[in-house]
């Protein structure tokens, strides 16, 4: 306390108006704070200019170059002065904040971007001459004729020469880039009907093409789709679920992966609202708890998503950089998104990813000894005919003997057989260290973890019988009363029907304090002041809790565990046809209760493949 405080100056302070360029370089510290944040500034504006192809250009990971072309409806000379100037922007005329419809609207990021690097705008609108006009570190020279066919280029040189502290706070060159890179993969995402280019230039020259996303014709989901190939590539496609829902007023579509498309990180979760990229807590939050049951806590789903609404029905205004947004209703948006994902997950019943069965196969792939020396082909009923008549000549009995195989009579099969067979996880053939089952199908084989399957069965029975019965309390002889603060109180108790329902039963004891009287059986004993301060803790963070759902789920889960059929237990043909026709009927059999995969499935032809017979 004896030193000298650096915010008390022994004179008091006059207060100052600050000049133009010190307040533009203050907000590029809002707005700009990477290459990337220059790059998201500027290919927004040219989708507001209804681009309908944009080039993105940038040189040491956009440290000393940044080049963004369109063929968007460009402006005039008149309006390149404006343009640099602070809050000018043609998108709002300032009546309405909250009816916003483009990505840009405060009409500070060219302004900000001119006062901490050297910028210039070339631009021609349609009946118009072509104009261009400069900034550097703030000073604005006149506007110049220029030769441009249409639309704009903005190209900004040398960024934050003028504030030369921020540079050192910039990452390599190659982490610049895949900042840039991803910011262009959320926009293109975001409009799949643009086509977009990003080429680094490092060099000089035409550069090196980075990354290529052509327009997409076709409707929302066939387009989407389609982008999302050309971005992050076809396994998230292949094993992605439509999801198109909608409740009062907002409107949910894109694609979520199966559970067993899971990542290692958050780093396929792509969130929209109104095609603005955002990273919401609340969003993430949504997505998560549509997983809760599916995934275990260590794996991450994959998911693009758009939450379409009125525009004031959200404020993007919250956010220096428009990354987050602020719903009116925010319960109304989370519970959209976890209804209907898991409404998605149940339709999807068995189904788990292809990427399992690609893994299998890898794995199974012996390695190259050398160059291969023959092409062994599937032989045709002649060349077989061929061969067994050959073969007699020399060992009389084996042509018949060879082409013809009769089962003993206890074993012909029956008239049903083939009728398994065209079930989608096929007939039991046979089982595996008594812990796998070999079930045949009509184009391959499926393999079955059989623990693994029936404790996903016996947990979604479990859960029936809940969402039938409800979930049992046990009265406390003496209620628990938790001390809080009456803020918290006030929380806890406007959610106090919701917890009645699962169990736990809560009133007002006076001040801030909560008297629990009934807590889930399930669970056992509980320690009721830490439950309530964990559901306390998300409903501060998310506007809802799933903690004590969460808890009575892997109470459920572990019965399911223990009640399950056990590795190393044998099992009849007709029990294991039985698991098989039970996993088709019930959802999110394609995984087990910690989101790994029940089965795996190979195709026939894969199978071959592995004996080089094709």
């Amino acid at each position: 306390m004896n030193a000298e405080s650096p915010k008390i100056t022994p004179e008091r302070s006059v207060i100052r108006q600050l000049d133009e360029a010190a307040v533009n370089r203050i907000a590029a510290g809002e707005v700009v704070e990477r290459p990337a944040s220059a790059v998201k500034e500027l290919v927004e504006n040219a989708l507001d200019a209804g681009a309908a192809r944009i080039e993105v250009a940038y040189a040491d990971g956009g440290k000393t170059l940044i080049r963004v072309t369109d063929d968007g409806c460009g402006m005039t000379a008149e309006d390149l002065p404006l343009a640099l100037a602070r809050h000018a922007t043609s998108k709002i005329d300032g009546s309405d904040l909250l009816n916003i419809r483009s990505f840009g609207f405060r009409g500070e990021a060219l302004p900000s971007l001119g006062a901490v690097a050297r910028l210039k705008i070339t631009s021609r609108a349609e009946g118009a001459e072509a104009a261009a006009i400069a900034v550097a570190g703030g000073r604005i020279a006149p506007v110049r004729p220029a030769a441009l066919t249409k639309g704009t280029v903005v190209e900004l040189r040398d960024l934050f020469y003028a504030t030369p502290a921020r540079l050192k706070f910039l990452r390599s060159d190659r982490a610049e880039a895949q900042a840039i890179k991803d910011v262009i993969q959320r926009l293109a995402m975001a409009e799949p009907g643009v086509g977009f280019v990003l080429r680094d230039v490092t060099g000089g020259g035409e550069g090196r093409v980075v990354l290529r996303a052509d327009a997409e014709q076709g409707d929302l989901f066939e387009a989407l789709s389609q982008r999302l190939r050309a971005l992050i590539g076809s396994d998230f496609a292949d094993n992605a679920l439509s999801i198109d829902a909608e409740r009062e007023g907002i409107r949910l579509t894109g694609l979520a992966a199966l559970p067993t498309y899971s990542r290692g990180a958050a780093v396929e979760q792509f969130l929209f609202v109104n095609g603005r990229p955002v990273r919401d807590k609340l969003l993430i939050g949504a997505l998560r708890a549509g997983y809760m049951d599916v995934l275990s806590r260590d794996r991450h789903p994959a998911a693009v998503l758009n939450l379409i609404c009125d525009p004031e029905r959200v404020d993007v205004n919250v956010h220096p950089a428009k990354a987050e947004v602020r719903f009116r209703e925010p319960g109304v948006a989370r519970g959209l998104i976890v209804s209907a994902l898991r409404h998605a997950l149940a339709e999807a019943g068995y189904r788990a990813s292809s990427t399992v069965s690609s893994l299998t196969l890898g794995a199974m792939r012996p390695e190259p000894a050398g160059p291969r020396i023959y092409q062994m082909d599937r032989p045709s009923q002649t060349a077989l005919r061929a061969a067994y008549t050959a073969q007699a000549q020399l060992a009389p009995g084996f042509a018949e003997a060879s082409a013809r195989f009769d089962p003993p009579a206890d074993e012909k099969p029956q008239a049903h057989e083939e009728a398994i067979e065209a079930c989608p996880l096929g007939a039991a053939r046979a089982q595996l260290h008594e812990n796998y089952i070999i079930a045949q199908t009509e184009t391959g084989l499926v393999i079955v973890d059989q623990h693994a399957a029936h404790e996903r069965l016996v947990y979604e029975r479990l859960k029936r019988q809940r969402a039938e019965n409800g979930v049992a309390a046990q009265a406390l002889l003496i209620p628990e009363i938790v001390d809080l603060s009456e803020g918290d109180a006030r929380l806890l108790l406007d959610h106090a029907e919701a917890l009645s329902q699962l169990g736990l039963t809560i009133e007002p004891f006076g001040g801030g304090a909560i008297a629990v009287r009934e807590t889930p059986a399930v669970l056992g004993e509980v320690n009721a002041t830490a439950l309530l301060k964990d559901i306390l803790d998300e409903l501060h963070d998310l506007g809802d809790s799933q903690r004590l759902q969460s808890r009575i789920d892997a109470v459920l889960s572990r019965m399911s565990c223990h009640g399950s059929i056990r590795s190393g237990r044998r099992m009849r043909p007709d029990e294991m046809n039985a698991l098989l026709r039970e996993m088709e009927k019930t959802p999110l059999s394609g995984q087990c209760n910690h989101g790994r995969p029940t089965y795996v499935e190979l195709k026939l032809s894969d199978i071959e493949r592995l004996f080089g017979r094709t």
